[in-house]
């Protein structure tokens, strides 16, 4: 048996609301919102007294989704350092194709996201960069120039 297919990526915040307006910004759909609590979640996740809130956000070819999620109890504990730097183990970033790097990240500015570098040109190709998003992670953009 193989894969099916990428489910979604879940990111642990501090701020729903403010995760959810940041990548709404972006461009992302908000599919839903839920509480999440019960024997399921604990034995699921290997946590006891799972009480949380998700958000569901869907890219607008509706084949990404990104679960924002903000534990009520147990408290989630913060990452060491803060704001990881790119090359640290485990997750890297996340990527998004964009029609206008440039008008984006004004977008995300609004919201709090910072150029972790400079927009930088791959080739005749790509515009890429890295910005710091909710939760200290990183969120690289790609706009397709070639």
């Amino acid at each position: 048996m193989t894969v099916q297919r990428m489910d979604n990526v879940a990111v642990v915040v501090e701020d729903l609301d403010a995760a959810v307006a940041f990548f709404a910004a972006l461009g992302l759909e908000l599919e839903g919102r839920a509480e999440i609590e019960g024997d399921f979640a604990d034995l699921t996740v290997g946590l006891e007294g799972i009480r949380s809130e998700i958000a569901m956000m869907r890219t607008p070819d509706g084949h990404g989704k990104l679960e924002l999620t903000k534990y009520h109890t147990p408290a989630a504990h913060p990452a060491t350092p803060v704001n990881p730097p790119p090359n640290t183990l485990g997750l890297h970033r996340v990527m998004f194709a964009v029609d206008d790097i440039d008008a984006t990240i004004a977008r995300l500015r609004a919201h709090g996201a910072e150029l972790l570098g400079e927009v930088a040109q791959y080739e005749s190709i790509f515009r890429l960069c890295y910005l710091r998003g909710p939760a200290g992670i990183i969120v690289a953009l790609a706009e397709q120039i070639g």
